[in-house]
């Protein structure tokens, strides 16, 4: 069986890095080896190795609502690059319940690394 295991992110000045996706996205740090200047991050069930020797990679986080992220992020003064939209209904439950909608938006994190956020809910009622 197949788990994805661990991340590696670009990383120019690592203690600001180690802050970001700390405090500000609420990793956990795990380790820092100095040298070379590597730290690992929890995210969820994935190691994010953060590195200056890496090179940047587009991850996408799971939040519980992508709206209300954004707005909390945008308060913490984080770069918004893409606000959130819909980019998908799930019609016949390919990844999830059906009918359910799968929303977008990215950030740019300390580093300039763009980072998506991703969120799913139930249709919106109609009439």
């Amino acid at each position: 069986m197949l788990e994805l295991h661990q991340v590696a992110q670009h990383a120019d000045d690592l203690d600001r890095a180690v802050d970001f996706y700390t405090t500000v996205l609420g990793g956990e740090l795990i380790a820092r080896f100095e040298p070379p200047g590597l730290a690992f991050i929890r995210m969820g069930t994935v190691r994010l190795l953060l590195e200056r020797g890496a090179p940047s990679a587009l991850i996408y986080l799971h939040v519980p609502d992508v709206k209300e992220s954004i707005s909390q992020l945008r308060d913490a003064d984080v770069t918004v690059h893409t606000e959130p939209h819909r980019i998908f209904v799930d019609a016949d439950g390919t990844f999830g319940e059906k009918g359910w909608e799968e929303w977008m938006a990215f950030i740019r994190d300390s580093e300039d690394n763009l980072v998506g956020l991703a969120s799913r809910h139930a249709p919106a009622p109609t009439g």
